[in-house]
């Protein structure tokens, strides 16, 4: 009787419940909608301007298509990278756009990317050692060294001049390509005299060689590298400075990787009494250089449009996601196969042509600077 009791007990609850609205809820659910994405894109850091830069570009060039785009940074950090791939590829990218921080190390994200039918573009940094590459956009990267480096003798006169060398991150390929590009048009000038090296015992042991092995510029890289950062320039250069004797400074050349590291190796430099003038190479036509070159603090800047590298690489990805196949200019060994790449042609700006090249070309507005020519 207890039994019956309690039963009806609980019915009456359960219906007082359902009368109020507060039925339990139903065991079974609709399936949940998931976002998902076509284009995934990766970039080293928000720490630089240039990806800064990049990413408003990607931003501004996705709004004419009909895919929907991810845009990720790294943060500097191989281990975030491979995060953002994992994220990415669980969203259902069918491309990936990637800017290793480490080319080797972003090696296993593009495979677990590969493995899921994904296509991968290699953007303006080579992945090396992997075949989970489908394609490269870049500029070209031995013609921007050349041309740093071309600057540099045009403005030296005579003999025994002061050549300091500053590269990149040595776990990026790129800085590899930037040295050789440099040693190439540098290396002729040291032979016949006209620089003298005098931060780097490495190149002086090397100066011989009109060609450097890659093992060769890596000696040299790893003696001179910024890791492309403002304050590590700003430290290696004091530092070669503080050891440097009156003789190694006057009139002195610097080739510096990019604009970050120039404007660091440039406040080192013209901070030194010692240093009657100095020549500055740097890359990239960031804001901050470009102000720099205008105010001669840095000499000049290879300026790569990034416009046209973000569009070479939209235009990739819309191709292979209609079946088609993108359209490309050569290729690069990464060490395990040779990468199809679309090539883009670099412009050197410096005082006398900011205006034409980063102005009126749309690049830049003429209100993001001072004393503008």
């Amino acid at each position: 009787m207890k039994k019956i009791l309690v039963m009806l007990l609980v019915f009456s609850m359960l219906l007082a419940m359902t009368a109020c609205g507060k039925a339990p809820a139903p065991t079974t659910t609709e399936p949940v909608e998931t976002n998902t994405v076509d284009v995934g894109i990766v970039l080293p850091t928000k720490d630089e301007p240039r990806w800064v830069q990049d990413e408003t570009r990607f931003t501004e060039a996705l709004k004419s298509t009909d895919y929907s785009v991810e845009i990720l940074f790294s943060q500097g950090s191989s281990a975030k990278e491979k995060e953002n791939v994992d994220a990415l590829i669980a969203k259902g990218i069918k491309v990936l756009i990637i800017c290793p921080q480490d080319g080797g190390a972003a090696a296993s994200a593009v495979e677990a990317a590969k493995k899921e039918g994904i296509k991968v573009i290699a953007y303006d940094r080579l992945i090396t050692g992997t075949d989970a590459v489908d394609y490269y956009v870049t500029f070209d990267s031995i013609a921007v060294g050349e041309a740093q480096a071309r600057y540099l003798v045009e403005q030296a006169t005579g003999t025994g001049n002061p050549l300091y060398l500053y590269a990149g991150a040595a776990s990026d390929n790129n800085a590899f390509l930037f040295f050789e590009g440099a040693w190439n048009v540098l290396q002729p000038k040291i032979a016949d005299g006209t620089f003298v090296i005098k931060n780097s015992s490495e190149a002086v042991a090397l100066q011989g060689n009109a060609k450097l092995t890659r093992d060769e510029m890596g000696k040299i890289i790893g003696q001179v590298t910024t890791n492309w950062d403002f304050n590590e320039a700003k430290n290696k250069a004091e530092a070669h400075l503080t050891s440097a004797k009156a003789a190694d400074k006057g009139n002195v050349f610097i080739l510096a990787p990019n604009d970050g590291t120039a404007r660091a190796i440039a406040d080192a430099f013209g901070a030194d009494t010692a240093v009657t003038s100095y020549k500055v190479t740097g890359q990239d036509a960031e804001k901050a250089s470009v102000q720099y070159i205008i105010d001669n603090k840095q000499s000049m800047t290879v300026f790569k449009d990034v416009r046209t590298l973000v569009k070479d690489s939209i235009e990739m990805a819309v191709a292979i996601l209609g079946g088609k196949e993108p359209q490309t200019t050569g290729s690069y060994n990464n060490g395990k196969i040779d990468v199809k790449a679309k090539q883009t042609e670099v412009v050197v700006v410096k005082n006398d042509n900011v205006k034409a090249a980063l102005v009126d070309s749309g690049y830049y507005p003429a209100s993001d600077f001072t004393n503008l020519k």
